[in-house]
């Protein structure tokens, strides 16, 4: 595991707890799942990569344009969807005909497998990263030191 995914999953594990608000990203006051990457991506490079776009809360969101996708694509490195290690981030599409615009910090892999996550009802938490949840997964990314 490199010292940046050392630190990303640190990082994310240390949001555990903070209450979900759409669009924010203070740890401990109130994150959303971008708000809770944002957050782990201030730590490991400083400054917010760019500007955040307007994004409903939505998960059933349809249309062609991969938004979030692209924009990890941009500034992570892809990898395959079976080489799943801590620290990744993984993105998640929630409905079938839905935009992917779910994600996560990957916990443990293997048999309990996890990930930290924010989520309404629940705020950031680290959950088991089921069968439900794995068939979900379209993209896969870990920090580089390009950021």
């Amino acid at each position: 595991m490199s010292d940046l995914a050392i630190l990303a999953l640190s990082e994310a594990r240390g949001w555990i707890g903070t209450p979900f608000v759409h669009r924010a990203s203070c740890r401990g006051g109130g994150a959303d799942c971008l708000g809770l990457l944002r957050g782990v991506w201030r730590v490991i490079y400083g400054a917010e990569p760019a500007p955040l776009p307007a994004y409903g809360p939505d998960w059933a969101e349809t249309g062609a344009d991969e938004v979030l996708w692209r924009a990890l694509a941009a500034r992570m490195r892809d990898k395959p969807l079976e080489s799943g290690a801590p620290g990744d981030v993984i993105l998640f599409r929630m409905r079938d005909r839905g935009v992917a615009k779910h994600l996560g910090v990957q916990g443990h892999v293997g048999a309990k497998a996890s990930f930290v996550h924010a989520y309404g009802g629940h705020g950031v938490v680290e959950s088991p990263l089921s069968r439900p949840w794995a068939r979900r997964i379209v993209a896969r990314f870990e920090f580089s030191e390009r950021g």
